[in-house]
């Protein structure tokens, strides 16, 4: 049998692949459907790997109360990208609920940090670590109440996907685009009772690049012919990277926060005409104005500047490096490499590191030895070739084809301030069907919102931070769920 591949281009191409998935039940009914669909196709997939169901997890008390599975799905022109997925069952009706593939940003931070710390349907208790396995509890306000989600480890070394091939460890935002297409019909292949759902994306931060691009193939592949076909409605984003120029708005975000002064700000606007980026270094008082920004902003969690700032990405690998290559086992943490106090959201970074590289939690997760040495949260050392500039032209092209979109932007957020989105949504030029208001949740301003012509509902979460459902669970479900049901937010 054979498979539809993609080059470098994008282009599609044949190519020969195994398959070895078991039989039965209503699979088997759906299997052979699918096998005819497949055969009457000009272009189609080959049956991906079959995933494991994990009835039981380390860390948490009795078997789970939702239908956890988890696998490899074999990408790239030779499946040599395995990439890893954790797929959760909507908990409400999986039969008719939306199907949604979600990636966290980086990009390399692994889908687990969005399934406990963002949209899935559990977390890390917040106690003392003591070197053994971090205790998970329930997520009142996961996604997954609403919706089925496949969590995503790519590009390729994130999480525990991997490579096994030298010419597969490279990372770019067009491999990212095409595994991530060719990663969904292959898993719909082998999930056939899913086919019918309607299929959003789903992603936050770097997220906003390969997002739109990925959906925008998909719906080329479905104009083609390529089964299986997907049922696709649109796409979510979160605190989005777009235009890659977010971060001059740090300078008006700062401003509307009270950070800098009025003086530093308009200093700001004449000296170096409101650019953060790309300032000419010769400009000797637009270098003076940005210094003094940085230095009126430093010492802030850029993720939230209400939170405390503590350790972090960077160095909450190198230090999670540290321990666990003194401390590989269970035993007992060295009093000398303190974590962050367990006031710091950054504390429970440091417990999923230690949850995942723990050799029982990997094995229930099924996660094949060898594969993968340490597990890291955020894998930032890998070169990623950033070939997508700006995904502002996919956004253009998937409103004019139709698609659904919710982006949404926590208000706190340094990195990707909401003013940010809002000037490359405004410069979409689509006319306005609901106008700025306030969205609720039990009687209190939960944000702003507005609704576009194309489709498209901004919102802002009052309060959020970069990766708003972190900050604001229950606000955030509300907006997700309203937005799947068509409800005004």
């Amino acid at each position: 049998m054979e498979m539809l591949g993609q080059n470098r281009e994008g282009e599609f191409k044949m190519t020969r692949f195994s398959s070895s998935c078991s039989t039965g039940g209503d699979f088997v009914y759906y299997r052979v459907l699918l096998s005819f669909l497949l055969l009457s196709s000009q272009f189609f997939f080959q049956l991906a790997w079959c995933g494991s169901v994990v009835k039981f997890l380390p860390g948490f008390e009795g078997p789970l109360p939702f239908v956890l599975e988890t696998g490899y799905v074999g990408v790239g022109e030779s499946e040599d990208v395995q990439a890893f997925y954790y797929f959760i069952e909507s908990e409400k009706n999986p039969k008719e609920d939306p199907l949604m593939l979600w990636l966290t940003g980086g990009p390399g931070c692994s889908a687990l940090s969005g399934l406990v710390f963002e949209i899935g349907p559990l977390a890390f208790k917040n106690e003392e670590y003591n070197g053994s396995v971090p205790k998970l509890v329930l997520r009142p306000d996961s996604w997954t109440k609403v919706s089925s989600i496949i969590f995503v480890d790519l590009p390729v070394f994130t999480g525990f996907t991997y490579p096994t091939t030298d010419s597969a460890a490279q990372r770019s935002d067009w491999k990212l685009v095409h595994q991530v297409h060719q990663f969904l019909r292959k898993w719909l292949i082998d999930h056939p009772k899913f086919l019918t759902n309607e299929v959003y994306l789903g992603g936050d931060s770097y997220a906003g690049i390969p997002i739109p691009a990925v959906v925008q193939e998909i719906s080329q592949g479905n104009e083609k012919g390529i089964q299986p076909w997907i049922n696709l409605h649109g796409y979510v984003l979160g605190n989005a990277l777009t235009t890659r120029r977010e971060i001059n708005y740090r300078i008006p975000f700062s401003y509307g926060m009270a950070l800098i002064s009025d003086e530093l700000y308009q200093s700001l606007q004449e000296n170096c005409k409101g650019e953060y980026i790309n300032v000419d270094t010769n400009n000797v008082l637009c270098s003076r104005d940005i210094k003094s920004f940085k230095e009126a902003t430093s010492g802030l969690d850029k993720a939230h500047i209400l939170e405390p700032a503590c350790e972090t990405f960077d160095t909450e690998k190198s230090r999670r490096r540290s321990l666990i290559k003194k401390y590989p086992t269970k035993n007992s943490l060295n009093t000398r490499l303190q974590l962050p106090p367990t006031s710091c959201r950054s504390y429970a970074y440091f417990l999923c590191g230690f949850w995942a590289n723990d050799d029982n939690v990997r094995a229930a997760l099924h996660i094949r030895q060898g594969s993968v040495g340490k597990w890291i949260r955020c894998e930032r050392d890998i070169t990623n070739n950033q070939n997508i500039p700006s995904s502002y032209d996919y956004h253009v092209n998937l409103s004019r084809l139709g698609y659904r979109s919710l982006i949404y932007s926590g208000d706190h957020d340094y990195l990707i301030p909401s003013l940010a989105t809002q000037a490359w949504i405004r410069s979409l030029n689509y006319s306005i069907v609901d106008d700025w208001r306030q969205w609720h949740t039990n009687g209190q301003v939960a944000g702003y919102t507005r609704t576009y012509s194309n489709r498209m509902t901004f919102a802002t979460v009052k309060g959020g931070g970069h990766t708003a459902p972190e900050y604001k669970p229950e606000e955030c479900l509300a907006m997700y769920s309203r937005w799947l049901s068509n409800r005004a937010l």
